[in-house]
Order: C-alpha cells, then structure tokens, then sequence
C-alpha cells in the first residue's frame, strides 16, 4: 500500500508505534519528527535497519514540513506528570505544547487525518479539535482503545476464550470516570452475564465475574506498568496502529475512539469516547448503542469531569 504516516514526536510512544509501523504492509512512508534531533536520528536508524525483512518502506527523521502529502499523522508529543504536579499543571504544559505544535503541522499537511495520542488524550483531542481549523471528520483521539483492549484481554484470561471472540467497549474518557457499558458486553454473541451459565453445558467452571475488579484492572493497568517499568508503551502503539490500518482501509470500522459529542447520549462540546464509525475519510459517526440509565449518567459523569479540567485551562 503506498500511504505516507508521520508521527511527532520520539519518546516511548512514538518510537514504539514507528517501529511497529515499519513491520506492517499498511504504509509505504514513515516520517519521525521530534525536537530532539539527535534521538530522532538514533530511532530512525535503528528502525530502519531492521526494515530488510520486509518490503521495501521509506524511514525517514525529518521536520514539519517533511509531513506534506501525508495520509495519517500521528501526535504523541507532551510530557509525563512529574512528582508534585496537579493535573491541571500537567494539561496546560502538554496543551501549551500542542498549541506551539498545530500550525507547523497543519500549514504542512492540512488534508491528513490526525490522531492524537497525546496525554489526557479526550482534552488534547477537544483542543486541537477547537484550533486546528480543520474538519472534524479529521480529528481522531486514541481514546479508550487501549482501554477496551485492557478489557477484552482481562476477559479473556478469565473466561479462557480468545479475545476476538469478545465484544466489550470502555466508554467515556480514557482515564478515572471511564466505565464499561456491560449491558452491551458479548463473547460470542452471548451477553456476558449469560456466559457463565452457558458455558456450564460445556463442562467449564468459572467464577462469578467481578465487574467492579474488572473495571479497576482497566483503569489502573497503566499505573501498574509505570511502577513496574517505567511506562507504557507497547499496547497503545499496537491499537493506534490498528487504527491506522482502520483508517487506510477500503470500508469502514467500529471502535472507541474521541471524538467530538453533538448530543449523543445527551452530551455536547466535548471529547470522548463511544462506539465510532472510522474510515478512509477519517470520523463518519457514532454508533447509537442503547445503554441503560445508569449508564448514560456514568457517560454525563465522565463527560462533567473532563469538561471541569477544560474549564480551567487557558485554550
């Protein structure tokens, strides 16, 4: 496939998600941008002699205007939250450095479809949504990707089936208020609740799910992984790749994603995530998925909280 992807910034993330890139068929063009030259240099180098394997794909470090012509582009740029740090410091240093990040990039490749990995990812979403001056459409945050795709694994040690055998999201913001909508859970086609008892008829015992443990395993895997190596990176490189693909591909997809709410579910003016329809032209729609009253008033809860922090920072 001949598409061009350009990723700033070459931290852990961005690094990750250009070397996993460098392996798959769905880019014939990877462009690593980062302040730090010398450490772009080192990436790129280092990427691209392991690109032999495979068939031929260009890697290259460059600087914005290098990303012309690019289909995708890829935003991880921002800092991590260090000892002492409020969130809200944390938000306005990652949205000042956005907001020094958007013109360069835009003025280059203003038909490209972006991706914001960028952490809190449904905020730096939400800006740069509000002053890029590009079509929604275009706009994609990674959203609770990485957080359904926490979910689906946990099922699947515990109920011992394979993971593309199960349909379960995690809604709202990628982060404390998220919430996992499991009216809608399936593995199989059966709803989760309903597994258990099935599964009897084949022989299998499982203990009773506890879905509240399941949602803390969700939320907190990321701070676990940061105590235990420092941080995260493999799993959200492998979904916003999966994304990639999503969006290079010939028909569309469904999956959680940030993107602007216009009234689903009663929210409006803000980013986060729910079943979205993606494709070649970026964002077409969310998916009207029915869920219960409690958990559309766990959606206005998530939504609240994130609209709270926008509030305080300076746009």
């Amino acid at each position: 496939m001949s598409s061009k992807i350009t990723i700033i910034g070459a931290g852990s993330v961005g690094s990750t998600i250009a070397y996993t890139l460098s392996g798959m068929d769905i880019a014939s063009e990877l462009v690593l941008i980062d302040i730090n030259k010398q450490k772009v240099e080192g990436e790129v180098m280092d990427i691209e002699q392991g690109t032999c394997f495979r068939d031929p794909v260009s890697v290259e470090a460059g600087d914005y205007e290098d990303a012309k012509d690019s289909d995708i582009v890829i935003i991880t740029s921002g800092i991590a939250r260090k000892p002492g740090q409020t969130r809200i410091e944390l938000t306005q240093t990652n949205v000042n450095i956005l907001k020094e990040i958007t013109p360069l990039i835009t003025k280059a490749a203003p038909n490209a479809l972006y991706i914001i990995v960028s952490n809190p990812v449904d905020i730096m979403t939400y800006v740069f949504t509000k002053i890029s001056g590009l079509p929604e459409s275009q706009v994609i945050g990674s959203g609770t990707i990485l957080d359904s795709a926490r979910l689906r694994c946990g099922l699947s040690d515990h109920f011992e089936v394979a993971q593309r055998n199960i349909h379960a999201y995690v809604f709202g913001e990628h982060g404390d208020t998220s919430f996992i909508p499991w009216s809608a859970a399936r593995i199989s086609g059966v709803n989760v609740d309903d597994y258990l008892e099935m599964a009897e008829g084949f022989g299998k015992k499982f203990e009773e799910l506890d879905k509240e443990a399941m949602l803390t395993y969700v939320q907190k895997s990321g701070g676990q992984i940061i105590a235990n190596k420092g941080a995260t990176f493999y799993a959200v490189s492998r979904g916003v790749c999966k994304l990639c693909g999503l969006l290079l591909s010939a028909s569309e997809s469904v999956t959680t994603v940030s993107s602007m709410m216009h009234g689903e579910y009663g929210v409006d003016d803000v980013c986060l995530s729910t079943l979205t329809l993606v494709g070649p032209n970026g964002v077409h729609g969310k998916i009207p998925m029915e869920l219960t009253d409690e958990e559309v008033a766990l959606l206005h809860k998530s939504a609240n909280a994130l609209k709270d922090v926008i509030a305080q920072i300076e746009l």
